[in-house]
């Protein structure tokens, strides 16, 4: 078989076979596919679209590139949360140590930031001497000891997907639902998962424009994730305002703190993680009704459990002991903190949630090519939601910046982002549906 006539056939609508799905992920794998031909090879899948035989295909190859955990030694479920990706959406920081201190085992395998969404890996490399690559022994350790381990895609843990994934932060081919579908779901059977939660974000700051596209999403995943022997649910949650009021690496890392802390959450961000983690407690068998799991969700926050939690992951991944006491001492902050008034008064009417993603790559805090190193400590704080009325000494936002020239352009994108209007606009729930 050549590459470049499987690419050709894909090009030309024609469906692909195993074979010649395993050939190509294959020839990502061992480096005989060149860069040039995944990103020729993604652009035709994401015209022409894939079959749903040819994403399980690829999924499944894709997981099979390399180790596939087993976990004999766990005495409950084995359960993970993945989101399609947004602005503000640090609900995997706060997740993960929930779901742990409520009993379940949590081998969450995430990713860096993928076009203009941020990405979990790059908020704890925000935390100095975090592992996001530990070796095997040790992520397993961590998830046996701890209950939970965030960490990205190790050597042996679907290196396909590593690769693609990266070629197609660049090639402006993310948005395609089958290479969402395989990305995901290799990355997170390749952990070993009894049970996962799906959050799919729709609306203008996600890669699913409106519902209809989340939906086929939701289901795309759903289908072959169950198919494949992984019980699977999600929600599909709305993307048009960013998450929380921090947009940003090290500052949702901080304001993820503060959530576990039990200091006063945005209500989006709070309804989002509570819900996610109560439909998978639920699903996994732990708890028999989402009531109950919400009320253990609760208690755990409130007695600080998950947080004692999120500390013994940081630390057993080598972080600091005592970041949780003193989140500020160790996460970099920016040379450069103001606030952004509106130019007129009013209600937030709307905002363009992708552009202001796109303005944290502007403030370096992503990237633009593969590899390229970031600057955890910019982005955006206090950042006003819908319905929030701001004036003259109401900011948007505090931009965090590296110099008085990035805060200027951000300072204007943000004002030309967000639209203010004379009449406080309803709200929409953030929650839309379930795809069961």
């Amino acid at each position: 078989m050549l590459p470049q006539e499987i690419i050709r056939k894909k090009r030309d609508r024609r469906e692909l076979t195993d074979e010649e799905i395993a050939f190509f992920v294959n020839g990502v794998t061992d480096g005989s596919i060149a860069d040039c031909q995944i990103g020729a090879f993604t652009m035709a899948v994401l015209l022409n679209g894939f079959s749903e035989a040819e994403t399980t295909a690829l999924t499944l190859k894709m997981r099979n590139s390399g180790s596939v955990l087993q976990w004999p030694e766990l005495d409950a479920p084995v359960v993970d949360k993945h989101s399609s990706g947004g602005v503000g959406d640090k609900v995997s920081l706060m997740l993960a140590p929930m779901l742990a201190a409520a009993g379940v085992y949590v081998p969450m395998i995430s990713g860096r930031g993928l076009g203009h969404t941020g990405g979990t890996l790059d908020k704890f490399d925000s935390i100095p001497g975090y592992q996001t690559q530990p070796d095997n022994d040790l992520f397993r350790a961590t998830v046996k000891e701890v209950g939970c381990a965030v960490i990205g895609q190790t050597g042996s843990l679907a290196p396909a997907d590593k690769k693609i994934y990266a070629v197609r932060d660049v090639c402006a081919t993310v948005e395609s639902i089958p290479l969402i579908t395989a990305s995901i779901l290799s990355k997170k059977l390749a952990a070993g998962l009894d049970c996962l939660i799906m959050d799919l974000k729709f609306g203008n700051g996600a890669f699913m424009n409106n519902l209809e596209d989340g939906r086929a999403l939701a289901r795309s995943i759903v289908k072959v994730a169950n198919r494949t022997g992984t019980k699977t649910q999600a929600l599909l949650t709305d993307m048009n305002q960013v998450l929380g009021t921090a947009a940003g690496n090290a500052v949702e890392m901080q304001e993820a703190v503060d959530y576990l802390k039990g200091q006063p959450a945005d209500p989006r961000l709070h309804e989002v993680t509570m819900r996610l983690a109560a439909r998978l407690l639920t699903i996994s068998g732990q708890f028999s009704a989402e009531t109950d799991a919400l009320k253990r969700l609760e208690r755990d926050l409130a007695s600080g459990k998950a947080l004692e939690t999120f500390a013994r992951m940081i630390a057993k991944l080598g972080g600091p002991a005592d970041f949780t006491d003193h989140p500020a001492k160790y996460l970099p902050q920016a040379p450069v903190i103001r606030p952004v008034f509106p130019h007129d008064a009013g209600y937030v009417e709307s905002m363009n949630t992708r552009n202001i993603g796109l303005s944290i790559i502007g403030l370096k805090g992503g990237r633009t090519t593969p590899g390229q190193t970031i600057d955890y400590s910019t982005g955006y704080t206090g950042f006003c939601q819908i319905g929030d009325y701001v004036d003259s000494q109401t900011p948007l936002a505090f931009v965090h910046a590296a110099n008085q020239e990035d805060f200027a352009r951000a300072a204007a994108e943000l004002q030309n982002n967000v639209t203010v209007s004379d009449r406080k606009p309803q709200s929409a729930p953030v929650i839309a549906e379930t795809v069961e």
